[in-house]
């Protein structure tokens, strides 16, 4: 294990930040990275630019299920060890190991962004014990997904094949791959612990959702390594490990991308020199029940009543309003109080939940593009519009 691992706090549930902390480790081993995240309440989920890569697992069968040691031969010569060096922000040097997965003969691989974050030179080692050096290509901090690339003529590359974690089931068996603690090659089993997790940075900073949880055992090196079906397709990108303790052990609860995030903006990855943006309204929010309705006679069944308005946001711009006027209200606050404008549709879509609307402004809009928000206000309904920002660097 290289130099020290970054150890990230977050908030986990709560759409008022009301949650408890916990300790979040990024799973790459040493480096200045950035790698934990955590659940935030202003919108944004993955946008959706292109397709796929392989082809889509059927999970609801299991006949078909690959051995561990045949998936584990099948999968391994398209796993690679990640070594980083670089300049720390204290003015000396860093190193660091994560994990990268193959994505095509051209020579693009996949790995997490805080395993290349700061990095001056990275080279790649593949199984059979050959070298290159790679470039970074693309990167999205926000959903911690970074494309790298090497130049493929002296190499022979295997791609992996992307599933569709679309698939998954909770119980669902499922391995990791990848190098923890510098242990080249190191293969766990598990299952799906849960699925459609959000974790953020901070109580402002955009989520990456539906990640997957698992109890495969991943630990620091891990990092941007796949986390596989039992056919042998991956189906995230292991990315977090939960870490209450701040010891540097796994406690059984990990967390990956979801393929699909991954697959959704990859053609954006794999353009020279792009950072991903995603397209930001800039609220916080809560699902209508019928108990809000009730308590605050909201004459909807149904929307996302907004509980605060970022200052000089899109949603601000556009005059939405919020039920608290202070993020700090808002996150001190054990229960919603009343005033705040309930969102109904987006661009003429019904919009019954704060997921529903964050995925569909992920995935249909960019930054510059405008939403038409069908909004209740004091009962009445009126139209406003708002364009999107992107979202702010963390």
């Amino acid at each position: 294990m290289h130099g020290r691992m970054r150890l990230a706090l977050a908030f986990v549930g709560g759409l008022l930040a009301m949650a408890a902390v916990v300790g979040v480790i990024a799973l790459a081993s040493g480096g200045d990275d950035n790698g934990g995240s955590v659940q935030d309440v202003t919108s944004g989920t993955p946008r959706a630019t292109s397709g796929s890569n392989g082809t889509a697992s059927n999970q609801t069968t299991t006949g078909d299920c690959l051995s561990a040691a045949d998936i584990y031969e099948e999968v391994r010569p398209s796993v690679v060890e990640i070594d980083i060096s670089g300049s720390s922000n204290f003015g000396g040097t860093i190193s660091g190991t994560g994990t990268g997965i193959v994505l095509d003969e051209e020579g693009y691989i996949l790995t997490n962004n805080h395993v290349i974050d700061n990095a001056d030179e990275i080279t790649v080692l593949f199984e059979d014990g050959d070298t290159a050096t790679a470039a970074i290509v693309g990167t999205d901090n926000q959903n911690d997904l970074a494309v790298i690339k090497i130049d493929p003529s002296d190499h022979d590359l295997v791609p992996a094949t992307l599933g569709d974690s679309s698939d998954l089931r909770v119980g669902d068996t499922v391995l990791a791959l990848g190098n923890p603690f510098n242990l080249e090659g190191s293969l766990t089993q598990g299952i799906v612990s849960g699925l459609d997790r959000a974790y953020a940075e901070g109580a402002s900073d955009r989520p990456i959702r539906g990640m997957i949880q698992t109890d495969a055992a991943i630990n620091p090196g891990n990092s941007g390594g796949p986390l596989i079906d039992c056919h042998g397709d991956v189906v995230g990108v292991n990315t977090l490990l939960e870490n209450p303790t701040g010891d540097t052990v796994n406690i059984g609860v990990g967390f990956a991308v979801a393929v699909n995030t991954v697959k959704a903006e990859l053609d954006s990855l794999k353009s020279n020199g792009e950072i991903v943006q995603h397209a930001w309204l800039g609220i916080a929010g809560l699902d209508v029940t019928s108990a809000l309705n009730d308590q605050f006679d909201l004459t909807v069944d149904q929307g996302v009543y907004v509980t605060y308005v970022n200052p000089d946001s899109p949603a601000d711009d556009a005059g939405l309003i919020g039920a608290f006027e202070t993020q700090s209200e808002a996150n001190a606050a054990s229960a919603p109080v009343a005033g705040g404008d309930v969102i109904v549709s987006a661009d003429g879509e019904d919009m019954t939940s704060i997921d529903q609307l964050a995925t569909y402004l992920d995935r249909s809009k960019s930054p510059g593009d405008t939403v038409e928000l069908g909004i209740v206000r004091d009962g009445q309904e009126q139209t406003i519009t708002a364009t999107l920002a992107p979202w702010p660097s963390a």
